[in-house]
């Protein structure tokens, strides 16, 4: 999209999300500005994060457009964490990894395969990611299979599991960044896709270093503004569809939250450099897992509203469904139109039964 639009859009989106939130009380009315003006400035992140990466190098940029990605989704969880709305907290997170696994990767290789009939990337990170996927399963699985029993687990031992695991989680997402971007950088692909780091495409970034670091901050910041008003509507609008709030958190707030991911990693495919988009996408989930969601239980300690990390057994089922299906499809290295449909049609599956239940 030409910089010239942007500004208008932004402009006109960001007004009507601030008026609505100031000046009326139609809560669907400022959920709905604010979705819109959310999806503006989280597609502004992902191209702001795009043209960084363009002078930061493939491997880090993929870190970075995973992490400014993820911005809007943890900055929205923070709000809710702080309404004390954790059954929609865990579904948000459990829809942005299912959402990234499936949505994100599955168009990914459905819109690179129509256009090449078949893209490879490093199979060696492709297994390490599977590893990983498998790590977050367990620890979702575990407190939700041994935590349930009031019986036997009180409250006060359920958030000091739930700690130990945060710290687990986020000791293996720490020791996976140095292993993968120091000690083993160059067997994991030190610049993915095989482009040279830092300099490939520098002409044809948006903005200078300066702007693109600049406009990140400033996207980031009206992110954090527009997901505050998000949330201050969305538990009476969910009500008033008759939507729940595993739906609302698992898919919609999952979706709007991770706009940033959904374009970069497709348009990467579309460019023939699946790796990148496998970066996002996969990198992304993982990050969810093993450091935003264990974030978020040190997050609720702040606002004295302690929140554990038991998920119910359909977020559960969800993640370990969406982990497998993904690890099959991309062990190999390569990918194809097909293989993108098969996850949009689990997708579709597991929306379903969501909306459902």
């Amino acid at each position: 999209m030409n910089k010239k639009i942007w500004y208008p859009l932004l402009a006109v989106f960001t007004l009507l999300s601030a008026w609505a939130h100031f000046y009326t009380s139609i809560q669907p009315l400022q959920f709905g500005t604010a979705c819109l003006s959310l999806l503006i400035w989280a597609a502004l992140l992902g191209k702001a994060t795009e043209s960084v990466a363009h002078y930061a190098g493939e491997r880090i940029g993929g870190f970075l457009n995973a992490t400014f990605g993820n911005a809007a989704e943890l900055i929205i969880a923070i709000f809710l964490v702080k309404e004390g709305l954790f059954d929609m907290v865990k579904a948000s997170i459990t829809g942005s990894i299912i959402g990234n696994l499936l949505l994100v990767l599955g168009l990914s290789m459905f819109m690179g395969g129509v256009k090449y009939k078949t893209q490879n990337f490093n199979p060696v990170l492709a297994g390490h990611n599977a590893s990983l996927m498998m790590l977050a399963v367990i620890a979702l699985f575990v407190p939700a299979a041994f935590l349930t029993d009031p019986q036997r687990v009180t409250a006060e031992e359920d958030i000091t599991v739930s700690v130990i695991i945060a710290v687990a989680l986020i000791l293996a997402y720490i020791l996976w960044l140095i292993f993968s971007l120091i000690t083993h950088r160059n067997e994991l692909g030190a610049s993915i896709d095989g482009m040279v780091d830092g300099i490939e495409d520098k002409e044809h970034a948006i903005w200078s270093k300066r702007g693109s670091i600049l406009v990140l901050v400033i996207s980031t910041t009206f992110v954090a503004i527009q997901s505050e008003w998000l949330v201050h509507s969305v538990q009476s609008v969910a009500h008033a569809l008759g939507w729940t709030e595993m739906f609302v958190g698992a898919f919609l707030i999952a979706i709007i939250g991770n706009a940033a991911e959904h374009s970069a990693a497709i348009f990467l495919a579309m460019k023939n450099r699946m790796g990148a988009a496998v970066e996002i996408a996969i990198g992304s989930s993982l990050q969810i897992a093993l450091f935003v969601a264990p974030m978020l239980v040190f997050v609720s300690l702040l606002f004295n509203r302690p929140m554990d990390l038991v998920f119910t057994n359909y977020e559960v089922a969800a993640v370990a469904v969406s982990a497998f299906i993904a690890s099959s499809v991309s062990r190999d290295g390569s990918t194809n139109w097909y293989e993108g449909t098969l996850l949009l049609l689990v997708y579709v599956i597991l929306g379903t039964v969501f909306f459902i239940v």
